[in-house]
């Protein structure tokens, strides 16, 4: 791995260079073993957390967690092109618009105990603008050389906090061209479905069960993007206990195994639609 800045990787996209870096500011990486015509990103993985944040804030390291996507990034790192966020959506949220990036509350509970200045913010809001100039830069030459790309966006939620039963995977569509794209979300849907989890994990797949898809990097590229499908894909917390803050190492592995099929499967289906 080598550390760019946000142009020398755009020019290393232009170019079709093969390449594994962190940005120059350590905000997130890309991974890109070839150019194919799919990319896998879990952008919510990150946990940094800059120091000149810590005294103002009011949650815990154990809160802020809690709400990220811990391990979504090992679950496709095997994949040709991957893109992962390295900092913790409570600094600046790549999942919401610019104008909404930055948290004053965080599920129901106020985050800083001063607000925060205009210079950190400003700082934080510059990392969310250089991950969106990457991504257009890499979608951008994907569409290009095959007219088209899907985006398997990796996310993880808290599935016991819900007062019902939930499934194991949810794919949101609700931003997505479902006439279109309908029979691929449900070709993701089965193939999720038949992941094998260790410990006699249930293994279900719904559409649009607890989150619909309304993330701002599946808008931005859907609005950017005319002929490239976003799936949403989250995946419960069961590779871990969200109450201690452990890991399920094998879970992780199993999941990562089996996606290692299903992904290029999935995505090689999708060229028949552009």
């Amino acid at each position: 791995m080598e550390k760019l800045s946000i142009e020398a990787i755009i020019k290393k996209i232009e170019h079709e260079e093969r390449f594994y870096a962190v940005s120059d500011d350590y905000s997130f990486t890309l991974k890109i073993d070839s150019y194919v015509h799919y990319v896998c990103s879990a952008i919510h993985d990150g946990h940094q957390f800059r120091t000149e944040l810590w005294e103002n804030c009011l949650h815990t390291e154990y809160e802020r967690w809690y709400e990220e996507d811990p391990a979504t990034k090992a679950m496709i790192a095997t994949h040709p092109i991957v893109i992962a966020g390295c900092d913790s959506r409570f600094e600046y949220d790549l999942n919401r618009p610019p104008e909404e990036a930055i948290f004053e509350t965080a599920w129901g509970k106020q985050l800083w105990k001063q607000p925060l200045p205009e210079a950190m913010k400003a700082k934080s809001l510059q990392k969310h603008t250089n991950f969106y100039k990457v991504v257009s830069a890499l979608i951008k030459k994907i569409e290009e050389k095959y007219n088209g790309c899907i985006v398997f966006d990796m996310h993880s939620y808290n599935w016991q906090r819900w007062n019902r039963e939930v499934p194991t995977w949810n794919i949101g569509t609700s931003n997505i061209d479902n006439k279109r794209f309908g029979t691929l979300v449900e070709a993701w849907r089965n193939r999720l479905s038949q992941i094998q989890l260790p410990h006699k994990i249930a293994q279900t797949a719904k559409v649009n069960d607890t989150f619909q898809g309304n993330g701002y990097f599946l808008k931005y590229i859907t609005h950017s993007f005319k002929n490239t499908l976003v799936l949403a894909t989250e995946i419960a917390k069961i590779y871990g206990d969200e109450y201690h803050q452990v890991i399920y190492p094998e879970v992780v592995e199993a999941v990562a195994d089996q996606l290692e099929t299903h992904i290029p499967e999935q995505a090689s289906n999708f060229l028949k639609y552009i």
